[in-house]
């Protein structure tokens, strides 16, 4: 579908990464908790817009390398596929702590949203996903159009999954977010579902 190869493994892959607890989703669950829907909706459309130029800086990347070089797509593939086993064993390492406690207290949407946007924009790293998880579903001779699409799902997928923490509210964000033993749960259960879809996408690149 889209012309993105095994799509069913791709939203796979990205509802679970939206299931890790990260920085964003704390700014998220924390503006909430503190200052309700709205701050919580400017947190999400921070982290949102952050992960977007990160997102659009991988694409444009690819786009070029594969436009000259199309032969190093199944190289960037299998680093796809290493990348995802890295990332899942170091979830189930991982040790699973507190959450520290979130020094900025302002109630104004914009606050939220400027400290979820510095939130994701110092995540460097995010780029880097991007870049090993794209070419596991495309072709050498995908279309442009392709990676936009990529983008859209990430983007509305995301948008769904943290507006649903926004929409659980002030008590619920505060509970999940002292909820030790739920964090690890969902720490480690994404950690063996990021190795078996690493799995799968390398038993079809063979």
């Amino acid at each position: 579908m889209f012309d993105i190869q095994n799509y069913a493994s791709f939203v796979g892959a990205i509802v679970v990464f939206q299931l890790i607890p990260g920085p964003g989703t704390l700014a998220i669950l924390n503006a909430t908790a503190r200052s309700g829907i709205g701050a919580g909706t400017g947190a999400v459309l921070g982290t949102l817009v952050g992960d977007f130029v990160y997102m659009l800086a991988a694409v444009l990347g690819l786009a070029a390398v594969l436009a000259a070089y199309p032969q190093v797509l199944a190289a960037a593939q299998w680093l796809g596929v290493a990348y995802l086993v890295w990332l899942g064993i170091g979830l189930l390492r991982v040790p699973v702590g507190d959450m520290p406690a979130p020094a900025e207290r302002s109630r104004g949407p914009r606050v939220w949203f400027r400290q979820a946007l510095a939130v994701s924009l110092t995540n460097p790293k995010v780029v880097m996903f991007f870049m090993a998880f794209f070419p596991l579903f495309l072709r050498a001779d995908s279309p442009p159009a392709t990676l936009v699409a990529m983008m859209l799902h990430v983007t509305l997928i995301s948008f769904a999954w943290q507006m649903a923490l926004v929409l659980a509210g002030n008590a619920v964000a505060r509970r999940l977010a002292r909820w030790r033993q739920a964090r690890r749960i969902a720490t480690r259960a994404a950690g063996v579902a990021l190795i078996g879809f690493a799995a799968r996408l390398a038993l079809d690149a063979r």
